[in-house]
């Protein structure tokens, strides 16, 4: 009989990566990034268990979308009150923080569930081209080509 072998969490090893988002594209960027983030990109991917790697994201002020992204698309936030609806465009954003906009895209395309809270707090965003996570060694991570904006 075949049994799919299950890797236990002492056995996983997880790596910590570095992304420069300079002139990257925000979708195609945070889809790379959720999915190391995740482990889908290890021979030993488990859906259900948390076998991603850490990944640090410098130059989030960078970071680039394609056409009139940049004034149409609008971040939307509540505070639960009545009329507390606050709604600022991705300009206005990545002015302010921009590491908010690299963070609830790669957000979204985690699990909407515990396993995805837990995936994303490997995940560690900086507006600078500087991080404080040298003792970890981080390798650079090559990202798709095509994801640059010329």
């Amino acid at each position: 009989m075949n049994k799919t072998v299950v890797p236990s969490i002492a056995t996983l090893e997880r790596h910590w990566y570095v992304v420069d988002a300079e002139n990257q594209c925000l979708g195609r960027l945070a889809s790379e990034v959720a999915q190391v983030l995740r482990g889908k990109n290890k021979p030993t991917f488990t859906p259900h268990l948390d076998a991603g790697d850490f990944v640090i994201v410098i130059n989030a002020d960078k970071v680039k979308v394609t056409g009139n992204k940049a004034h149409d698309k609008v971040y939307r936030r509540h505070s639960g009150r009545p009329g507390g609806m606050k709604v600022e465009t991705f300009a206005a954003l990545q002015a302010r923080i921009p590491e908010r906009i690299i963070e609830k895209a790669i957000k979204g395309m985690l699990p909407h569930n515990s396993l995805g809270r837990q995936l994303f707090r490997k995940l560690h965003v900086y507006k600078g081209g500087e991080h404080p996570h040298g003792a970890q060694q981080p390798q650079p991570l090559q990202l798709n080509p095509a994801a640059t904006v010329k």
